[in-house]
C-alpha cells in the first residue's frame, strides 16, 4: 500500500506523517509512506485542506490531524476493501496477520 501525506510541510503535516509511520508499525502492515509537499502537486490532486492522507492514490482524509488509532483503522479497512475487490484468487492482496 502507498500512503501519501499531502501537505505543505507544516508541523501538522509532519505530525501526520509521524503518526502514519507509527500506525503502519502498530497494524503490522507493509506500506510505503511518502510526504508530498509540492503545492502544484497538491492542487492537482484537489487537496484544499491539509494535512491530507491518500491511500493508493485516493484521498482518504483531509483537513484534520488523525490519531494513530484512526489511521490504523483506516489502513486496515483500506486493505480489507482492496482484498475484497480483488477476490480470493489474487495473491497480491493477501495480508499476513
Amino acid at each position: 500500500m502507498l500512503i501519501e501525506i499531502l501537505g505543505s510541510g507544516c508541523p501538522r503535516c509532519f505530525e501526520t506523517e509521524r503518526r502514519a509511520r507509527q500506525a503502519v508499525k502498530q497494524a503490522g502492515i507493509e506500506a510505503e509512506v511518502t510526504h508530498v509537499t509540492d503545492v502544484r502537486a497538491l492542487a492537482g490532486r484537489g487537496v484544499l485542506a491539509t494535512p491530507a492522507v491518500a491511500l493508493d492514490g485516493r484521498i482518504a482524509l483531509s483537513g484534520s490531524l488523525p490519531s494513530v488509532r484512526e489511521l490504523v483503522t483506516l489502513f486496515i479497512n483500506h486493505l480489507a476493501a482492496a482484498e475484497r475487490a480483488a477476490g480470493p484468487d489474487d495473491p497480491s492482496t493477501v495480508v499476513d496477520g
